[in-house]
C-alpha cells in the first residue's frame, strides 16, 4: 500500500496510482484528525471521495504516533494524549475513539490502537505495552459494532519469542478480520526483524491477511512474503525520491551524483512508467539539484512503479507456484548498488596511528625487488620465519601459475556447466582475487563457485589492513568472505564460499572441483597437507571428474605422494627461482607427463618418500609406484 498520510501519496496525483500499480491505499487516522478533522472528511462525503480514489483504503490507528511522538505522547490505560510538537495542540486518542474516527472517515479497513514500543526494550516493558495492546484491541472489536468496516488485530511483544506467540494466540481467539505485525522496523537488525516476522506469521490464520506494518524496502517485501506476509505499507518510495534515490532492475540510482549528469537514457530501461518513458537521467538529476518539486515527483511514481510491479510479479508467481524461483533470482540484485556506476563509499579519515604490521603469527614482509624488478609487499609467518611469495610480486606469481597455467580466461569464455574452483590454502587471498579479476574481466555469463579452505585468518585480515600494499584486495570479495563466509559478484556469476578449518575434514559435503589451486604454506608449516593420505583423500573428493591440481612445489616426494595417490603428474610452468612447478591430472589431457627420467631422479633422490610414511611400508610403495599407468604412456 502507498502511503497516503494526510489524504494524499507524497508529491503524487491520486489518478497517477492505479496505473501503477496500487489496489489500495494507507492513510492515518490521527494525521487527518488534526487536519482537516474527521468530522468535515465525513461532511464532505468521505476520504473515498475527498481522495478521488474508489479502490479500499487501510487507515492507521495512531498508535504508530505513541512512539514516534515520544515525550509528547501521554499514555494510560484508557488511552494516549498526543501533543502536536509545533502547534501545541493536543488531541486524546482512546480504543474506542479512534475505530469509531476510522468508520466515520469511511476507512475499508481499520486498525486498533495498540501501544508501540521499541522492539528492544526489556521483556517486563514490553509485556507491559503488549497487555495493553491486547485489552485496547477488545474494546476496539466492541466499539465497531455493526459497522462493515474491517478490523485488524495488532501483535506486539517487542522482540521476545515468547511474548510474540502468546500475543498472536491470545488475538487469533477473537473476530478480528487480519492480524497486522507490529513493533517492528523501529530499532532491530533485519535478521531479528525476519525471524520475528517468520515466527508470528506461522501463528496468524492463513484465511486472513497478514500484515507487516511500516516495512519497508524491495527487499524486505520479498523476504516477508517468503515468511508468509500478505500486506506492507512503508513510506519509502516517495522518501527516498526526496533524496534522489531510484530503485531500478539494475541497481539503486543516486541522482544526486554527478555521473549521471549527461546520462541521456531512461532511469530503467525494463520499466513502462511515465518518467522512463519521457524523462532522462540527466534531467532527473538536473530537477534535483535545482531542488525542483517535480524532480521528487517523477522520482517517486517511478519508485511507485517499481515496488507495486515487484509486488505484481509476486502475485503472479504465486498463482502459478513459481515464487520460490522468483525468490532464488531476485533476492540477490533487489537491495544492490548501481551496478554500472557503484557508489565508491568515502573513505575514513587517517588514523592517526598506523595500522599494526603484525597479527598473530603473521608479519608484513617487504620485498626491495630482484634481479632489477619492482618492489613488494608479502606476508611471513612468524614461527617458521617462511614468506609468502618470497622472490616474485604475490599477483604475478599466482596470475602465471594459477589463473594462466590452468586457461581460466579460455574457460570462462567456453561457457558450459559451472566450473567448481577449490583454492586450498587462502593466505592472503592473491591467487583466488587473481581468478576472481580474471573471471569478471572475461565478461562470461559461466558460473564459477569458488571454495576457499583455510585454518587461520589473520594473514587476510592483516593483509586488508594494508591495502596499498595489497591493491589486488581493494575489492568487495574478501571484506564479504570475512564478515559472512561467502560473497557473490555482481559484474559476474561468480560465487565464492569460505571453509574455515582443517581442509581435510571439510571435504566431506564440498562440491567435487574441477580445478584446484594446491597453495599451502610449506612442509615445514602445513607438514599434514603434504603428506600421502592428504592426496588420497583429495583425489578420492575428486570423485569421477577430470579435475587439475596445480602447485607451487616441484618436490619429488611431493611428485610421489600425487602418483600414489592416483593422479598423474605433469611439470608445471616456472615460477620464481623455480624451474618447474607440479600439475597433477585425475586422467590424462594430452600434457606431457614425468616420464623416465622422473624415476632415474628419484632412485637417486635422499628424500624419496612424502612425510607419514613408515619405512616398512616403502616396498609396498615402490611397487604401487612404479605400476602407475603413466610410464606406459
Amino acid at each position: 500500500m502507498p502511503v497516503a498520510t494526510a489524504g494524499s501519496v507524497r508529491a503524487q496525483r491520486t489518478e497517477s496510482l492505479g496505473p501503477a500499480g496500487a489496489t489500495m491505499l494507507l492513510a492515518n487516522t490521527w494525521h487527518l484528525s488534526r487536519s482537516p478533522g474527521v468530522e468535515r472528511v465525513a461532511a464532505l462525503g468521505g476520504l473515498h471521495r475527498c481522495m478521488g480514489w474508489d479502490g479500499p483504503i487501510l487507515t492507521d490507528s495512531g498508535g504508530f504516533q505513541v512512539y514516534s511522538l515520544g515525550e509528547h505522547a501521554r499514555l494510560d490505560d484508557d488511552g494516549v494524549e498526543l501533543t502536536e510538537p509545533t502547534s501545541g495542540r493536543r488531541m486524546r486518542l482512546t480504543p474506542e475513539s479512534s475505530v469509531l474516527s476510522q468508520v466515520r472517515l469511511g476507512s475499508d479497513i481499520a486498525m486498533v490502537l495498540d501501544h508501540c514500543v521499541a522492539s528492544t526494550v526489556p521483556e517486563a516493558a514490553a509485556r507491559d505495552a503488549m497487555e495493553r495492546t491486547h485489552r485496547w484491541a477488545l474494546r476496539g472489536l466492541a466499539a465497531r459494532g455493526d459497522a462493515t468496516t474491517g478490523l485488524f488485530a495488532i501483535v506486539q511483544g517487542a522482540s521476545h519469542a515468547a511474548l510474540r506467540s502468546e500475543s498472536a494466540t491470545r488475538l487469533t481467539q477473537s473476530p478480528f478480520d487480519g492480524f497486522a505485525i507490529g513493533g517492528l522496523a523501529v530499532g532491530e537488525e533485519r535478521e531479528e526483524r525476519e525471524r520475528v516476522t517468520a515466527q508470528v506469521a506461522a501463528l496468524l490464520p492463513q484465511d486472513r491477511p497478514r500484515y507487516l506494518m511500516g516495512v519497508g524496502t524491495p527487499l524486505d517485501l520479498l523476504e516477508a512474503v517468503h515468511r508468509g506476509v500478505d500486506l506492507f505499507d512503508c513510506i519509502l518510495p516517495t522518501a527516498m525520491a526526496q533524496r534522489g534515490r531510484a530503485y531500478t532492475s539494475v541497481g539503486r540510482v543516486e541522482l544526486r551524483r554527478g555521473v549521471y549528469a549527461n546520462q541521456d537514457r531512461p532511469l530503467d530501461p525494463g520499466c513502462a512508467c511515465e518518467t522512463c518513458l519521457t524523462t532522462s537521467r540527466a534531467w532527473l538529476h538536473h530537477l534535483y539539484q535545482a531542488k525542483e518539486p517535480l524532480a521528487w515527483t517523477l522520482i517517486g511514481l517511478h519508485n511507485l512503479h517499481f515496488w507495486l510491479g515487484l509486488m505484481t510479479r509476486i502475485r503472479a508467481s504465486l498463482v502459478v507456484g513459481a515464487f520460490a524461483a522468483l525468490y532464488q533470482a531476485d533476492r540477490t540484485t533487489l537491495d544492490a548498488s548501481d551496478l554500472e556506476h557503484p557508489v565508491t563509499p568515502p573513505q575514513p579519515p587517517r588514523a592517526a596511528v598506523a595500522p599494526p604490521e603484525q597479527l598473530g603469527r603473521w608479519r608484513l614482509h617487504r620485498n626491495p625487488g630482484f634481479a632489477g624488478g619492482p618492489a613488494f609487499t608479502s606476508i611471513l609467518d612468524v614461527d617458521s620465519g617462511e614468506v609468502m611469495h618470497a622472490v616474485s610480486a604475490p599477483e604475478e606469481e599466482a596470475r602465471r601459475l594459477y589463473v594462466e597455467q590452468p586457461r581460466l580466461r579460455e574457460r570462462a569464455l567456453a561457457g558450459g556447466e559451472p566450473l567448481v574452483l577449490w583454492d586450498v590454502g587462502l593466505g592472503a587471498a592473491t591467487n583466488t582475487m587473481e581468478v576472481i579479476r580474471a573471471w569478471e574481466e572475461a565478461g562470461s555469463p559461466r558460473p564459477l563457485r569458488l571454495v576457499s579452505f583455510e585454518r587461520d585468518l589473520d594473514a587476510l585480515r592483516l593483509a586488508l589492513l594494508h591495502p596499498h600494499a595489497f591493491p589486488r584486495l581493494r575489492h568487495a570479495a574478501p571484506s564479504a568472505l570475512l564478515e559472512g563466509g561467502r560473497w557473490t559478484s555482481k559484474r559476474a556469476a561468480i560465487e565464492w564460499e569460505l571453509r574455515l578449518g582443517d581442509v581435510l575434514q571439510n571435504l566431506a559435503d564440498a562440491p567435487a572441483p574441477d580445478v584446484i589451486l594446491w597453495d599451502p604454506f610449506s612442509f615445514k608449516v602445513d607438514a599434514p597437507l603434504w603428506s600421502l593420505a592428504a592426496f588420497r583423500a583429495i583425489r578420492l573428493a575428486c570423485r569421477d571428474r577430470s579435475a587439475e591440481l596445480y602447485t607451487y612445489s616441484n618436490s619429488t616426494a611431493v611428485r610421489v605422494a600425487l602418483l600414489l595417490a592416483g593422479f598423474y603428474v605433469a611439470p608445471g610452468v616456472a615460477s620464481g627461482p623455480k624451474k618447474e612447478t607440479t600439475v597433477a591430472l585425475c586422467q590424462p589431457d594430452g600434457r606431457s607427463l614425468l616420464g623416465a627420467p622422473f624415476l632415474e631422479k628419484w632412485r637417486r633422490s635422499a628424500a624419496q618418500w612424502p612425510g607419514g610414511v613408515d619405512p616398512s611400508e616403502h616396498t609396498a610403495l615402490e611397487g604401487a609406484l612404479l605400476a602407475h599407468p603413466q610410464w606406459a604412456l
